[in-house]
């Protein structure tokens, strides 16, 4: 069973920054960020495969880069230029080549 911890999050002003990341007690294949708002389905951010394949959703495309050390089996997603409407509990999601695992989720806020 992989144990997945996340770390940053926070309040940050509309034009801010912020950095996640999330750290895999064991190999990963497929490394990832989704997201939930209140009242909204989970969706997804970005996602980074072992080879550095990557995949954004179209509302962050340009703004979040998502990057990963494979011997260190963490992830970072880099948000920048950040919207209210980026508000969500940030999920970080890993994969191998049976199951899917959820870290425990940390809190986004962008606010004036």
């Amino acid at each position: 069973q992989v144990q997945l911890v996340e770390s940053g999050g926070g309040l940050v002003q509309p034009g801010g920054s912020l950095r996640l990341s999330c750290a895999a007690s064991g190999s990963i294949d497929t490394m990832g960020w989704f997201r939930q708002a209140p009242g909204k389905q989970r969706e997804l951010v970005a996602y980074i495969t072992r080879g550095g394949g990557t995949n954004y959703a179209d509302s962050v495309k340009g703004r979040f880069a998502i990057s990963r050390d494979n011997a260190k089996n963490t992830v970072t997603l880099e948000m920048n230029s950040l919207k209210a409407e980026d508000t969500a509990v940030y999920y970080c999601y890993a994969s191998d080549a049976t199951l899917g695992y959820w870290g425990q989720g940390t809190q986004v806020t962008v606010s004036s």
